[in-house]
């Protein structure tokens, strides 16, 4: 081997380390050193020590942005799971037209979220929304769907679970479909009813899937932005202001960039910490 060969490993892997220290290393390390500074993009940096962090444990909108993202969780989470589960056991037997119905439900994931969330805010329209116009047609009195803070997070999680649940019928339907046919088979020699058998068999057999599932779902739920932003934004009452809208508008319309990256390196643990827990006890039911 020449010495030119033995570069050759280096260029083939250099394309990958640049963009990985250009676009990951760079903006991670740039975030974290931007927190101990003030800046808003056109003055130079200034160096304020441990103050972003001070001012975050002192900001109630913030704190009450992370109670509706939690909150939204609560919500989104289980229905999310029991839908989407619920979808794959019927998915699961034989039934006709099952690969259409696999492809019905996963449209709506692959369709923007922009244009989903559009629409949805043309369904729950007060004065003109389709639901609303239902109500009305049969004498029942109009729902302020987006307009009551009592209301507006549990649609936004009931859109955001229609928008992703197909995803999730798709990962709990290959989950199912590994469970050995012997297992439940020999549950019905044992007189094991329905429920018993997807409680000992199937709940078991498809943990890793729900561990995935609960995981990608608590990601997702954390991420929440566009559907506050443009069906209420983040009202009414900061009733649906989610955590990274809150982050968004530091950043992008108050330009406050080293408060908006300790929010947001805050935000990362505290995804970290919630996942961890959820793995335990997923862990633990196992």
């Amino acid at each position: 081997m020449t010495k030119r060969d033995k570069w050759i490993p280096y260029g083939l892997v250099a394309p990958y380390i640049l963009h990985f220290a250009v676009f990951v290393a760079f903006p991670v390390v740039f975030s974290v050193v931007l927190t101990f500074h003030s800046w808003n993009i056109i003055s130079p940096m200034e160096f304020v020590g441990l103050a972003n962090y001070t001012r975050l444990f002192k900001d109630r909108q913030f704190w009450q942005a992370i109670y509706n993202t939690l909150r939204f969780l609560l919500i989104h989470i289980p229905l999310q799971i029991g839908i989407a589960l619920f979808l794959a056991e019927l998915l699961n037997r034989t039934i006709r037209g099952a690969a259409f119905f696999r492809a019905a439900f996963f449209l709506p994931v692959i369709v923007s979220g922009v244009v989903v969330t559009i629409l949805w805010q043309q369904l729950l329209g007060y004065n003109l929304g389709m639901l609303n116009r239902m109500l009305t047609a049969i004498s029942l009195p109009r729902v302020a769907w987006l307009d009551d803070p009592g209301v507006a997070m549990y649609s936004i999680a009931v859109m955001a679970t229609w928008k992703n649940v197909g995803l999730y019928v798709i990962l709990f339907l290959v989950g199912l479909q590994s469970v050995p046919v012997q297992y439940y088979e020999a549950s019905e020699l044992e007189g094991a009813t329905t429920w018993q058998k997807f409680r000992y068999i199937t709940l078991p057999m498809i943990n890793p899937t729900i561990f995935t599932v609960v995981v990608l779902s608590t990601i997702g739920g954390f991420s929440l932005f566009i559907e506050p932003y443009i069906m209420t934004e983040g009202g009414p009452m900061n009733s649906t202001l989610s955590a990274v809208l809150y982050i968004y508008r530091q950043a992008f319309q108050y330009y406050h960039m080293g408060y908006s990256a300790t929010l947001g390196f805050f935000f990362a643990l505290l995804i970290l910490l919630v996942v961890a827990i959820q793995k335990r006890y997923v862990e633990q039911e196992s």
